[in-house]
């Protein structure tokens, strides 16, 4: 006879993305809508002869344009959490593609909050045999919030241990 492994089920499981509130593709509609109401802004300029205003126009769609591509580059850091009875696996990814995975094991772990009576949730703090690691900085207050009260209850039922069948 065998000694079957326990279950390591997993409790609790997300993937963390930063917020971005357009879409590729709405992101160059609007660089086109803006770049074409500066063409039409610009054309009085240049007809009364201060056509270099017409190239810091052009370079205000410029710096939009780069603002954006920026923006949509940085959001491709991600972390992901998975919560078992015996350990939390953070994977985290930069925009540049580096991977970090850290291993803790759920007896050690404890979730630290820091909040701001005017601001919210700030931070949301793994820790464990002094290591603090902090998760989902890239979200704003209330998912912060609903981050560490989720989190919570599955570090709580991970901490019961695992259920043997």
């Amino acid at each position: 006879m065998t000694a079957s492994a326990p279950s390591a089920e997993t409790i609790y499981q997300t993937r963390l993305i930063p917020h971005r509130s357009m879409t590729r593709r709405q992101a160059h509609v609007f660089i086109l809508l803006f770049g074409a109401g500066s063409c039409v802004l610009s054309v009085p300029f240049y007809i009364l002869g201060a056509w270099p205003v017409v190239g810091f126009m052009g370079l205000d769609v410029l710096a939009l344009y780069v603002a954006l591509r920026v923006s949509f580059h940085s959001a491709r850091a991600f972390e992901s959490l998975r919560l078992t009875p015996f350990e939390l696996a953070i994977v985290s990814a930069s925009p540049y593609g580096a991977r970090r995975e850290r291993r803790f094991d759920t007896y050690w772990l404890r979730l630290e909050t820091e909040e701001d009576e005017e601001f919210g949730m700030q931070r949301v703090l793994i820790v464990s045999r002094g290591e603090r690691v902090e998760i989902g900085a890239f979200l704003g207050p209330e998912q912060k919030a609903a981050l560490a009260e989720e989190l919570s209850r599955a570090l709580a039922q991970a901490k019961r241990g695992p259920l043997y069948s």
